[in-house]
């Protein structure tokens, strides 16, 4: 099986969901309070379910994963990563407001590999035609990532 040599994940309603809104519209400071992420007006912050299992298969393949975020934020962003657990886990961060093809271009540049060994997931279609001009295989997520379209995705990729 023909796997991805990256695995770029975008951050608001991909991997996470801040409260039903973007991470640049929460309002912080960031808490844990008990097991939850929240803003100062409570606002819960979660990775969707199946994503540490999703991370989890990225290491036992050793493909390494990469964040790609237009955020007005990006403190925010690194911070509720940090917050979440799961800033270690990005080989590379692209996290700043800007287009994605300025992200992938660094991740190209930083990675070494091609747009082709690239597989990308975005909840937004403007992003997945923009990216996939590059010649990166795309996924729209249009509601959060899980496993089942993870694994659709990995399996379709190889083809």
């Amino acid at each position: 099986m023909n796997l991805p040599r990256l695995i770029v994940f975008d951050l608001d309603f991909t991997l996470w969901d801040c409260g039903g809104t973007w991470c640049d519209c929460l309002s912080p400071p960031f808490a844990r309070d008990g097991q939850r992420i929240v803003d100062r007006t409570q606002r819960h912050v979660r990775l969707y379910e199946d994503v540490p299992e999703i991370f989890a298969h990225c290491d036992r393949q050793q493909i390494p994963i990469a964040a790609a975020s237009r955020t007005e934020q990006p403190k925010w962003a690194r911070e509720l990563l940090e917050l979440l657990e799961v800033s270690d886990r990005f080989a590379f961060a692209e996290i700043y407001p800007a287009s994605k093809l300025r992200h992938f271009a660094a991740l190209q540049k930083d990675s070494g590999l091609a747009y082709e060994e690239m597989l990308f997931f975005d909840d937004e279609m403007r992003n997945i035609r923009e990216v996939s001009e590059l010649g990166v295989s795309c996924i729209f997520v249009p509601e959060g990532i899980h496993a089942r379209l993870f694994q659709e995705s990995l399996a379709s990729f190889s083809m």
